[in-house]
């Protein structure tokens, strides 16, 4: 990306190649391969001249605010000498792998450290300055914290493989209704699934961790749980089947932020690590 900004500015193969330091078909090559990869000419050349197009303008704006973006979040890092503080949970590890290894690629020098806590520890260590991040699902609210909602993914019903839904492809929460529900633990998620299912369904008692609550449903056809994809498919468990439901029910996937400057700073980087990709 920097050597397009960087031919973008001079408008001169030969001069970016010098700025850069390196040959000048490596630079021709790096943008004939962005072109491909984009679907659409960046730069109009002609023997004499080199000028942007209408798309390479719109790239140009976009490649310098993340070029700028991964110097703050570089700055950031060297600020805490390369200590960066992430707070998590279980069933985010896919998440977190992608969005750390694209924050290492701006700065390969800085050091992760993983803080599993529970949501309410996770948001008070944020305040508190014992975290730099929080990955948090569902809705949350706390003086001094930005959320910033990054990623969305749905909720699935998990059931006994013996339940009679077992052999659908989908399930309605009607089909359900007889059944009873094991509330999340989770604060966050539980509050999603009381506004989706209200007094639709009959809430049994609260569930524990992802993976006690698939052992405990998988051993009793008479009740569910809702849960994230993600999660019951991370436990490889064969006691239970995990169904879309018909209509979905999503769950909004936060990044939490101390309310400061650094943190706003490096907001487009850390959004851009942690989305879908």
């Amino acid at each position: 990306m920097k050597k397009v900004v960087v031919v973008a500015e001079e408008l001169h193969f030969g001069r970016a190649a010098e700025r850069l330091n390196i040959v000048q078909p490596a630079v021709s090559q790096q943008v004939a391969r962005l072109e491909r990869e984009l679907g659409t000419r960046l730069l109009d050349r002609t023997p004499r001249t080199v000028r942007l197009t209408d798309a390479g303008r719109r790239v140009l704006a976009a490649a310098r605010e993340t070029l700028a973006a991964a110097e703050r979040v570089r700055a950031a890092a060297h600020e805490r000498g390369g200590l960066f503080r992430v707070g998590t949970a279980a069933g985010l590890t896919a998440r977190l792998e992608r969005g750390i290894d694209a924050l290492r690629a701006q700065n390969p020098e800085f050091e992760l450290v993983l803080v599993d806590l529970p949501v309410t520890d996770r948001v008070h260590a944020l305040r508190r300055g014992e975290l730099d991040l929080a990955l948090v699902r569902g809705p949350v609210s706390a003086p001094g914290v930005r959320v910033l909602p990054v990623w969305t993914e749905p909720l699935h019903a998990v059931v006994s493989r013996h339940h009679p839904a077992a052999g659908r492809e989908s399930v309605t929460v009607a089909e359900l209704a007889d059944h009873v529900l094991r509330a999340p633990s989770d604060p966050p998620l539980c509050e999603v699934v009381t506004a989706a299912l209200g007094s639709a369904v009959e809430f049994g008692r609260p569930a524990g961790s992802v993976p006690d609550t698939i052992v405990e449903v998988g051993s009793d056809p008479r009740s569910w749980a809702l849960l994230p994809a993600t999660d019951v498919a991370a436990t490889g468990s064969t006691r239970v089947r995990s169904l879309p439901l018909d209509p979905p029910i999503t769950i909004t996937g936060n990044v939490l932020t101390p309310d400061h400057e650094v943190a706003q700073e490096c907001t487009e980087a850390v959004i851009a690590a942690f989305r879908d990709g």
